[in-house]
């Protein structure tokens, strides 16, 4: 069976991204083989109607399930009309993620778990409330700069750098993620923590490279 798997690197030791239209990769993986394609989202940048485009593409490839962090209502319906089955909460590594679904421990969602235009105008975004701002340093490419904000969402940078930095704002407040229950509230709080964990991640790893080039 084929799935696919929202995914912030081309492979399959990436981690699940938390958006689904604005992912910056799609991983479409046969669960017999474990066999994989990756394939870059054209619709990463686009104005408006990703979450619809990025459903369309999916719909279009044949797979019969998609992983992802969160999902939009727009992109839901297309993906329901289509057939199919989303599995939105997922987090960890793709293939991590990929072995939860052969296993049946994943639950298909019956409902969009964020508003509309989730994620819009942020390169690699995180849940609202963790923005970005200009960051001090190198830039490391899509969203991935070095430096901490200050800030409100956006904030503000510290000193020059060619990519954004991390901020951390207040506790999310807007559409979609006003929770309207403790648990869902919880999950929201998992997701946001599990997008920085992945960050920090990348951002030990973009270190290490660095210091062996310097050495």
């Amino acid at each position: 069976m084929k799935i696919i798997i929202t995914a912030s690197e081309p492979n399959l030791t990436s981690s699940v991204d938390p958006r689904f239209g604005r992912s910056p990769y799609f991983i479409i993986l046969d669960t017999d083989t474990m066999e994989f394609e990756a394939i870059e989202n054209p619709n990463l940048s686009s104005p408006s109607g990703a979450g619809i485009q990025s459903a369309q593409l999916v719909a279009n490839k044949g797979v019969k399930a998609l992983l992802t962090g969160s999902c939009g209502p727009n992109a839901y319906q297309t993906l329901e009309a289509a057939g199919v089955e989303v599995f939105i909460g997922v987090s960890g590594t793709v293939k991590e993620a990929a072995q939860k679904y052969k296993e049946g421990q994943l639950q298909s969602a019956a409902e969009p778990n964020v508003a509309a235009h989730f994620g819009m105008g942020m390169e690699s975004a995180p849940p609202p409330g963790f923005g970005f701002s200009a960051g001090f340093g190198g830039g490391m490419g899509r969203g991935m700069g070095r430096g901490m904000g200050r800030g409100r969402g956006m904030g503000g940078g510290m000193g020059r750098g060619m990519g954004p930095g991390m901020g951390v704002g207040p506790p999310p407040t807007g559409p979609g993620w006003a929770s309207s229950s403790p648990e869902q509230e919880l999950e929201n709080l998992k997701q946001q923590a599990d997008f920085l964990r992945q960050q920090l991640e990348q951002i030990a790893k973009k270190i290490e490279e660095l210091e062996k080039k310097k050495a």
